[in-house]
């Protein structure tokens, strides 16, 4: 049974670059973002600082699954625009990231095959500047014992690589606990060993509460 892919390619830092064509200027902008209100906040910042632009295209991709996607013309002919952008980040496999393309217009037509041309290339800039990371599908989970069963979670723990995010010590000990994706299941299996060792996944508890 192939092994659950547990990794993602996003961008590490916010790029920009430039692109020109028969005297439109597209200046584009990539983000690293993880949420849709991270994607709406920049897109309202950028219509913001370039009031003056004819568009301000955009595309996205949100999860490790790459699940959740949208692409934007704002105003340029269907599919010209926000569809080329999100092209652009499907050829590059990356998510977790939001390019935005800010057209002013040069006075001339380029017409459709121009536009998807321009687009495409202005994020393809945009992407080219960034530089891309590799980053881990991680849980967090919760395993509470009894002060006489430490040493043998800790053996999991070692064994299975795994990383103690926190440590808290009182009647008993609970280690909260960041486990890759892929080995969720075998970790899991190990704990289930245990005699009075709870091991489940871990839900911050919100402020207040």
């Amino acid at each position: 049974m192939p092994e659950k892919n547990d990794t993602y390619l996003t961008i590490a830092a916010p790029s920009e670059a430039v692109y020109k064509d028969k005297g439109s200027k597209f200046l584009a902008f990539a983000y690293p973002v993880q949420t849709l209100e991270q994607v709406k906040t920049i897109i309202e910042q950028k219509r913001k600082e370039f009031y003056d632009a004819r568009h301000v295209c955009y595309a996205y991709m949100l999860g490790y699954e790459r699940a959740v996607f949208r692409a934007n013309d704002d105003g340029e002919p269907s599919g010209t625009a926000g569809k080329p952008i999100l092209g652009q980040i499907n050829s590059a496999q990356l998510t977790d990231i939001l390019i935005v393309v800010v057209r002013y217009f040069g006075g001339i037509l380029l017409g459709t095959s121009g536009l998807i041309q321009a687009y495409k290339t202005a994020a393809a800039y945009a992407i080219g500047t960034s530089a891309i990371e590799e980053r881990i599908v991680e849980r967090l989970f919760a395993a509470n014992c009894g002060y006489d069963m430490l040493n043998s979670v800790m053996r999991i723990v070692k064994e299975c690589r795994l990383t103690v995010v926190s440590q808290r010590q009182e009647l008993d000990c609970t280690l909260i606990l960041s486990v890759r994706l892929s080995q969720i299941e075998p970790v899991k299996e190990r704990f289930s060993k245990l005699d009075f060792v709870r091991f489940e996944e871990y839900v911050e508890a919100e402020v207040g509460e």
